[in-house]
């Protein structure tokens, strides 16, 4: 699937026992991707068995299902540090989150993976991480670094945006919805499927731009905005596979909706999976109403290898794999100057204003919105 920042998560609060979910999003459009590379990178499985290298030590690294590495670029750490990766794949990124702060007495791993900003206040609540301010931090630019104490790192970004099937607008001679507000028009009637924000990483995060945008206070909210997308005929899906896969018809599955909830990174994913059958994206994305999503990586309190830890994130930070990611998990690396593939530069868009709220509002008013949302959407 395509990974883009953190699979498809659950939204809900972390429960006891969390289970094995579909992949989430940060999970970019799959058209088949997180696990699948350039040179078809093997994912590293969930529980590696690799034996430590002689006299070596092993790093545990805990991150949610939709990570994804290539054996080269992992391999060349291993030489380096002299010890074995064992990556620990515990669900989507909320249930991996639940799984680090239910351990957090005796620790699963050394190093967490996939953290994004709509969880970011809640796992430092969790009190799992401990600060690093990593050298490389002095590149990344001020509007990814979310977290003073440096006890997250951010890793990559990508955006949560309104996909559109460009074959089905030519054919109908429609010009492209641009804004939120477009959404709710006429010719939109019965055109978009969006995911159930209590059940979904992007459907989440899509309620969150329509917050950032509309606002909570004045004549006209985000609710008021919900009320006019469900009088439009809007379709909510339970997960992002259904929504891009069953439902838009600019897909493989070819459904009935020409709009989806997805990711900016979805029109080259589309390219780069065909495998050489298409040389344009049947995908483009809407310019207005995406937000920004970055993805966070920190080193987890108790780890019996704090200097490995480190140098595993300084790794992170290094060329080879902030270049490797795109076309791994479909995410843009945040230190500025990575080359990005040709498929991105050619078919992705990267918004020039996109929505964000701060993390720490969205743990205050996350449950109530997603009250809100339910009855004003569902019910």
């Amino acid at each position: 699937m395509l990974a883009a920042c953190g699979g498809q998560a659950s939204t809900g609060a972390p429960t006891s026992a969390p289970a094995a979910a579909e992949p989430t999003a940060a999970a970019a459009p799959s058209a088949a991707p997180a696990a699948s590379a350039a040179a078809e990178p093997t994912a590293i499985a969930a529980e590696a068995t690799a034996a430590p290298a002689a006299g070596g030590s092993v790093l545990t690294v805990m991150t949610h299902d939709s990570f994804s590495v290539s054996e080269d670029v992992l391999k060349a750490f291993e030489q380096q540090s002299g010890a074995t990766v064992q990556v620990l794949k515990s669900g989507d990124a909320g249930q991996a989150l639940n799984k680090a702060a239910l351990s957090k007495d005796a620790p699963l791993a050394d190093v967490f993976f996939g953290v994004d900003n709509t969880f970011l206040t809640r796992a430092l609540k969790a009190g799992i991480f401990e600060p690093y301010a990593a050298p490389a931090l002095a590149q990344v630019p001020a509007q990814y670094k979310l977290d003073p104490s440096n006890s997250l790192l951010p890793i990559d970004y990508g955006y949560v945006a309104i996909n559109y099937d460009r074959a089905y607008i030519e054919q109908n001679k429609l010009t492209p919805p641009a804004t939120l507000e477009d959404l709710t028009k006429p010719e939109w009637n019965g055109k978009l499927v969006v995911e159930n924000a209590a059940t979904s990483s992007p459907g989440l995060t899509f309620l969150l731009a329509t917050i950032g945008h509309f606002g909570t206070e004045g004549s006209y909210t985000w609710l008021d905005y919900w009320k006019d997308l469900r009088a439009n005929d809007v379709l909510v899906s339970d997960s992002w596979s259904d929504a891009y896969y069953t439902q838009f018809s600019g897909s493989s599955g070819k459904g009935p909706r020409p709009l989806v909830v997805s990711y900016a990174s979805s029109p080259p994913a589309e390219v780069f999976f065909s495998e050489g059958k298409l040389t344009d994206a049947p995908t483009a994305v809407m310019t207005g109403g995406n937000f920004l999503q970055i993805e966070f990586a920190g080193i987890l309190k108790g780890s019996k290898n704090r200097n490995l830890a480190e140098q595993f994130i300084d790794f992170m930070y290094s060329k080879a794999f902030q270049e490797d990611m795109p076309l791994q998990m479909f995410v843009y690396p945040v230190v500025p100057g990575s080359a990005l593939p040709d498929v991105f530069t050619k078919f992705s868009a990267v918004p020039s204003e996109p929505v964000s709220v701060p993390p720490e509002q969205i743990d205050q008013n996350r449950d109530q919105w997603l009250d809100a949302w339910t009855k004003a959407v569902l019910r």
